[in-house]
């Protein structure tokens, strides 16, 4: 692929390995998928969206050099980089300007050539003597702002600003003249005007002076000169060249540490309050999808949290797992199987847990309670929740936070909003600063972040593993573990039979008082209040009288109050008088002769039939087994409905509920390995070197036996006599390349030999094998 002069192929093929590697680390959509050769990379960095990406990660200064570049025509032509620079005002330090211009440089956005088109690395070819420079790539005039830096296209070329001074024709307008331009400039090069040429105001007369150009009947737009003019000094406007960020606040780290370690023990209580109450009451999945905001306000309420936070709450719990809907008729919000390995995991453990599911699910809790686009509330768990670019901004916080040291943070949220808005202007749109204190307010809520600072367990969450056996989540749950709350082993029994826990207790203790008592309310001590119920559910739990009373006993820090003994005993001597069990099938009949028959049957034993009255005779076994089982003995039975009416029990099929879809999250942009990056900067090269060999007559395999014959033939030639071949090669994906190969043997569907266009005088290039029917063309090298 040849390219013209000074263009961007040419200064990529000049380019070292490690440039090249560079660039493609930076932008991966020109690595992906694999590039033949360095004109593919080039036409993909020449692509409007692939541009538009690029700039999507610049801060506001390299926005004004692009602004600069295409202001001074470096997209149509080579111009002076000292030019460019000066359009950025006394107020940026050149060294900065000068950095910013060399980052757009590696990010193939620019690129220089001289007066004689020579190009970086000295390789001089001809530009017919036209101006050198730096040269910006067209693409950018499509995909920066309409009107870069606020100015509008250049002023015709008979206007008194292109043949005369303009700072002085602007100097010279009238006050009413002056008035109109000032306001385009301020507020934006286009404005609305029905002037007509010979009319007597102000835009006329600008107009007819070539200030003012008509955009249509109804629209004019100032001038780029004019525009120059106005601004005097500072041609682009006031540049902030510099992150606004003023100096952080220091914190202890150990109390940051501290202060989300509380948090996050609210967090897990909380999650803990919606696994518990979904499980005893599901609640209904509405037709749309999503939980009812009467089911939210409830579970609100219940959890002493609002809205938001609970929202919050169960958007993390069903990322992770913890809830989904039912697969059944009547599909319902319930804990998974994976909620109950969540519940005896450390905590630490569950805490990594929603962590980590906060930070990567495609999901934006901030806007449940919001009107979509048909004025309808916003439900949380509903598709209008669903955002793919959710991760990355939450990714953007977090990694602008955990730029402070630790145990410091931004002095205010608004500081920090500042900041990421000066680092990444074209990323958010309108709703970005709302987004970055929705996600600092929900990494608070969470415990990833406190006091506006990264804790030490969010420094581990963000770490990128650097190798097969580095665990960022195991790193942050033992970086948690030492803030939390030492577990305390006692409770304080009180005499109005409550028990306070000062602190987080330990498991089993826990557990003994979730069975013996109900939580009346939690925070920093949880109270239990212990009543007849609750006794006596640890009774029905198999508990004995005894063993109540011995944790009472020993796991109270202050004396058991009389009147809890008293509860406990009373309840216990009125427990189990009146029994139950459970039965699958039933069987009666008026025949008690014909039940003591069945029950003395061999059958009986494996249908474990039990006779619990004359008549009755129950079994644990589902029905249609026990009365498949009698009739295979000979008997007769039947089966009735709750009415006594006969029941139909044949198979009707398999069924299952629908599944909601697979809503996996779509991350930021590929980060290519050095391996892979070494990989593509070699197939570049051996591309290249195949595209400017020189080679001799090609073959064309064609249709026909004769023609795919005289391929082999050329190759298996080449194989005998060691001269290299130039091939075109379509592979699997349908992507064509082109390589020189020092062939080896041929045969079986298969060229196999070394790419020549990595080999040296020492040794040979790596081994290569290519299918003989994908290749498109072939040519030995001259």
């Amino acid at each position: 692929m040849a390219g013209r002069p000074g263009t961007l192929l040419d200064h990529l093929r000049a380019q070292d390995d490690t440039t090249l590697g560079a660039l493609l680390r930076a932008r991966p959509d020109l690595a992906l998928p694999a590039p033949a050769d360095t004109g593919v990379v080039a036409t993909r960095a020449g692509v409007r969206t692939s541009v538009g990406r690029a700039l999507e990660d610049l801060d506001a200064l390299h926005l004004a050099v692009v602004d600069a570049l295409l202001v001074a025509g470096a997209d149509e032509g080579p111009v002076p980089p000292d030019s460019v620079l000066a359009l950025l005002g006394p107020a940026v330090p050149r060294e900065a300007a000068r950095a910013a211009l060399d980052r757009l440089r590696a990010l193939a956005l620019a690129w220089d050539v001289d007066a004689k088109g020579t190009l970086d690395d000295g390789a001089s070819v001809s530009l017919d003597g036209g101006p050198g420079g730096v040269r910006a790539a067209p693409a950018l005039r499509d995909a920066a702002r309409r009107h870069p830096a606020g100015l509008g296209r250049p002023a015709p070329e008979t206007s008194a600003l292109r043949t005369g001074d303009p700072a002085a024709v602007v100097a010279a307008l009238p006050d009413d003249q002056r008035a109109v331009v000032d306001a385009l400039d301020r507020d934006g090069p286009v404005g609305r005007s029905r002037a007509r040429d010979g009319d007597d105001n102000p835009v006329a007369r600008l107009l007819a002076s070539g200030l003012l150009r008509r955009v249509d009947d109804e629209t004019v737009e100032l001038t780029r000169e004019a525009g120059l003019a106005l601004r005097g000094d500072h041609p682009l406007g006031e540049i902030a060249a510099t992150d606004p960020m003023p100096a952080p606040r220091e914190h202890d780290p150990d109390t940051v540490d501290a202060t989300a370690a509380g948090e996050a023990l609210e967090t897990l209580r909380r999650a803990e309050g919606v696994i518990a109450a979904w499980s005893a009451a599901p609640p209904t999945v509405l037709r749309s999808g999503g939980l009812g905001v009467r089911d939210l306000r409830r579970l609100a309420k219940d959890l002493e949290t609002d809205e938001s936070g609970a929202g919050l709450l169960v958007e993390v719990l069903a990322s992770a797992s913890l809830v989904a809907v039912s697969e059944d008729g009547d599909p319902v919000w319930c804990p998974t199987t994976t909620a109950d390995r969540w519940l005896a995991a450390p905590p630490e453990t569950q805490w990594v847990a929603l962590a980590r599911a906060w930070m990567e699910m495609p999901r934006l809790p901030s806007s449940i309670g919001a009107r979509d686009s048909n004025d309808k509330l916003v439900g949380p768990l509903s598709d209008e929740v669903r955002r793919p670019w959710a991760p990355q901004v939450r990714r953007r916080v977090l990694e602008r936070l955990a730029e402070f040291g630790e145990g410091a943070g931004p002095a205010s949220v608004d500081d920090l909003v500042a900041s990421l808005a000066w680092r990444a202007p074209r990323r958010g749109g309108r709703a970005r600063d709302e987004l970055v204190r929705a996600a600092v307010r929900e990494a608070t809520a969470l415990g990833v972040v406190a006091l506006d600072a990264l804790t030490s367990a969010g420094r581990e969450l963000l770490r990128t593993p650097k190798r097969p056996d580095d665990d960022p989540d195991a790193a942050a749950a033992g970086a948690l573990r030492p803030a939390l709350p030492a577990p305390v082993g006692h409770v304080l029994l009180q005499a109005d039979l409550t028990a306070v826990a000062p602190g987080r207790l330990e498991p089993e203790l826990a557990a003994a008082m979730d069975r013996v008592a109900d939580v009346e309310s939690a925070g920093g001590a949880t109270v239990y209040r212990i009543s007849e119920a609750s006794v006596r559910r640890a009774l029905d739990l198999g508990w004995t009288a005894a063993e109540v009373h011995d944790l009472f006993g020993t796991r109270s820090a202050t004396p058991v109050p009389q009147n809890l003994t008293y509860l406990v005993d009373d309840v216990a001597r009125r427990h189990g008088r009146l029994r139950g069990g459970s039965a699958a099938s039933f069987l009666r009949s008026e025949d008690e002769a014909l039940l003591a028959e069945v029950v003395s049957r061999p059958e009986a034993e494996a249908l474990e039939l039990r006779r619990i009255a004359p008549t009755v005779v129950v079994s644990t076994h589902p029905l249609a087994e026990v009365l498949d089982a009698l009739r295979g003995a000979g008997l007769s039975p039947v089966a009735e409905d709750a009415e006594g009416g006969v029941l139909d029990l044949r198979p009707r099929g398999r069924r299952t509920a629908p599944r909601r879809p697979d809503r996996a999250g779509i991350g930021g942009s590929p980060r290519l390995s050095d391996d892979q990056v070494a990989a593509l900067v070699a197939q570049l090269r051996a591309g290249d070197k195949a595209a400017t060999a020189s080679r001799g007559p090609a073959t064309v395999p064609g249709s026909t036996r004769q023609t795919a014959s005289a391929t082999v033939a050329v190759l298996a030639d080449a194989a005998r006599s060691g001269r290299t071949v130039w091939i075109g090669y379509v592979d699997a994906q349908g992507t064509a390349s082109q390589r020189v190969v020092r062939p080896l043997r041929v045969g079986h569907g298969l060229l196999e030999g070394t790419d020549a266009a990595v080999e040296d005088d020492a040794e040979p290039g790596p081994s290569v094998s290519f299918a003989l029917h994908r290749i498109t063309s072939v040519s030995v090298l001259a």
